[in-house]
């Protein structure tokens, strides 16, 4: 049996990675909320439901690179309409090891019902939420069980490095590889992730169900 979406991204976290050679792979998805398209270099892997051949076929048809087919406009918004799903961006994926010692801020954990905590809870599960004075940080486990982050810096205390502390100190809360997602517009984000030792692995277009 090949390995499932959960398989490819445990060994993308420890650097290993589908083979570079400009192929597709189809896997079921991990659970019925996520559906999407992570590629790889030179590889990528399509999780869904839908029919492995059908697939194929529409990204065969598509005139393009087939390096470039999966994250194709053509290809994401056929994928959407078969699906009924929606999307918001193709994400860069970034992953990093846990981290020893105590975060280097002091973070005060805060309950389900701030505001942050709702919102994240409608795309992870086992959602948790810390404040710092000016920002918000959340890990919950999102696609295939992986754990991830994001941060919300307060705009009135940006380019004080408190995203990339923010960052830094979820490293220390995991005990296991953490993963996040950053829209490759958001620069400033960008940096403060690799600047907290997180390294890119990927893009991911992330399909959601319907409302």
């Amino acid at each position: 049996m090949g390995q499932g979406l959960r398989d490819i991204l445990q060994a993308a976290a420890r650097g290993v990675f589908p083979p570079a050679d400009g192929g597709t792979t189809v896997v079921p998805q991990h659970d019925r909320r996520d559906a999407g398209v992570m590629a790889f270099t030179a590889h990528s892997v399509v999780f869904t439901d839908e029919d492995p051949d059908w697939v194929y076929d529409t990204l065969g048809a598509l005139d393009c690179d087939p390096l470039a087919a999966t994250m194709n406009p053509r290809f994401l918004a056929a994928l959407l309409d078969r699906t009924g799903r929606t999307t918001e961006t193709i994400d860069a994926v970034l992953v990093a090891d846990p981290l020893p010692g105590e975060p280097p801020l002091a973070l005060r954990e805060v309950g389900s019902d701030h505001p942050r905590v709702a919102y994240a809870r409608s795309r992870r599960d086992g959602v948790r939420a810390w404040t710092a004075e000016g920002g918000v940080l959340v890990m919950g486990r999102g696609v295939a069980g992986r754990l991830e982050v994001s941060v919300e810096v307060d705009e009135d205390v940006r380019h004080r490095g408190l995203g990339r502390a923010l960052v830094t100190a979820a490293r220390q809360l995991a005990d296991e590889p953490l993963w996040a997602q950053v829209s490759p517009g958001n620069a400033r984000s960008a940096r403060a992730f690799q600047a907290a030792g997180y390294r890119q692995v990927g893009a991911e277009a992330l399909l959601r169900p319907p409302r």
